[in-house]
């Protein structure tokens, strides 16, 4: 396998760790921790299940290279990080974990996370998965997945893609369909997948500096977001009912397999459905309301170093130069199907017309928030903006959304 030359933690630092012959359980005083690790120059990597034989190839290369025993513990992904942010102060956690890069702000409070020296590597990545694995101005994950969502197309009923959100609309009218874009909402709303069109109009949740997102600054009530939310009441219930609450995610993804709609903005885990049900399928961006860009929210996936592990320089290395390199970005892919965070990995990924689509998506693409004043906008956001669409007041009602959420953040 290819080792990554360029990271400032190069083969003399691995000596370092067989040298101090450190612990592979963090903190652990015994031979053997909890998780099944022998003491002694290992590595304990907890790993979501189905991702484990994507990183084999990776533990023995790095094992047989440094002597450092790599040990790959398989952990169901709704559990995962519950489990790390307990684990870690008792001395019983792993030197490493896969995670997403929303839990940052978390694992960061609940300090069981430490920084990640990338070095130079930092440049071999796409850019908004570097901003992801950024908090408070330093890195702490090494990522090696980025998903957006994206419009899915059904390219025998519109064969172009949209140049506006109106455009788009008007393509699916033309094909003769009643409902020409679907996504879903449901009761409670679905801001995750409505935030490109809120930040068509200038309508960041936060505003955001050199360090990242800043809690402080939150932007969701300003000028652009209003505008939003009376664009968004024009396409609900009382106007177009181009959105619509009764619409959720299954009938939504019912409606693209049907062929009663034509557009589908969603993510790349329905791809496999699309597919499998024969249609001819493209990836277009996200078509704008406004003249400027619709931003979806960008997830990065990635590993996360234990601030407890007592080997946190073989950790270091073995993310940096072993998990950061082409050939297990692309195992990784290969497993799960979603766009490397390496750029030479997203690069032959993309030779894919479907990978490509998301790629291009996810140039426009913005980290998600990480940072904990972010759980107060959820609390708030989706109903408001189902209420919106279903004909309340936009402008009194986005304000109050505003308040609610400033006034939630202020509280904590």
């Amino acid at each position: 396998m290819r080792v990554n030359k360029k990271s400032l933690l190069a083969a003399g630092a691995v000596a370092v760790v067989a040298t101090l012959g450190l612990a592979g359980c963090a903190g652990s005083d015994s031979g053997e921790g909890d998780n099944g690790a022998s003491a002694g120059g290992t590595l304990t990597v907890w790993v979501d299940a189905e991702r484990v034989d994507a990183l084999k190839g990776a533990a023995e290369a790095y094992t047989e290279e440094t002597g450092v025993e790599v040990e790959l513990v398989g952990k169901d992904n709704a559990t995962i990080k519950d489990d790390f942010i307990q684990q870690v102060p008792t001395g019983e956690g792993p030197d490493i974990t896969m995670g997403a890069h929303d839990w940052l702000g978390e694992l960061s409070t609940n300090g069981v996370v430490a920084p990640l020296e990338l070095g130079d590597s930092s440049a071999d990545y796409l850019p908004v998965a570097i901003d992801a694995a950024t908090y408070e101005g330093t890195v702490y994950m090494l990522p090696y997945a980025v998903e957006n969502i994206a419009v899915l197309r059904n390219a025998d009923l519109v064969p172009e893609a949209a140049t506006s959100f109106d455009d788009m609309i008007a393509k699916g009218e033309a094909a003769g369909l009643e409902q020409p874009f679907v996504v879903e909402q449901g009761a409670e709303g679905n801001p995750y997948h409505l935030y490109p069109f809120q930040t068509a109009f200038g309508a960041p949740v936060f505003g955001s500096d050199a360090e990242g997102y800043d809690p402080s600054d939150l932007q969701l009530g300003n000028e652009g977001g209003v505008e939003f939310a009376n664009w968004l009441a024009g396409q609900g219930k009382n106007g177009t009912g181009v959105f619509n609450t009764d619409i959720d995610g299954d009938i939504a993804k019912q409606a693209f397999l049907d062929g009663t709609a034509a557009f589908w903005l969603t993510g790349p885990w329905n791809v496999g459905s699309a597919i499998d049900a024969g249609l001819n399928v493209a990836i277009d961006t996200v078509p704008s309301p406004t003249g400027d860009a619709a931003s979806p929210f960008a997830g990065v996936k990635g590993f996360f170093v234990s601030s407890e592990s007592e080997n946190k320089v073989a950790a270091n290395d073995f993310l940096v130069n072993y998990i950061g390199t082409e050939d297990v970005q692309l195992e990784l892919f290969e497993a799960g199907n979603i766009l490397p965070a390496l750029s030479a990995a997203a690069e032959t990924a993309s030779s894919d017309p479907i990978i490509e689509g998301f790629a291009a998506v996810g140039q426009e693409a913005v980290p998600m928030p990480a940072i904990p004043a972010m759980g107060s906008v959820w609390q708030y956001w989706g109903i408001a903006e189902a209420s919106i669409i279903n004909g309340e007041d936009p402008t009194a009602t986005w304000e109050k959304l505003a308040a609610d959420v400033q006034a939630a953040i202020d509280a904590k």
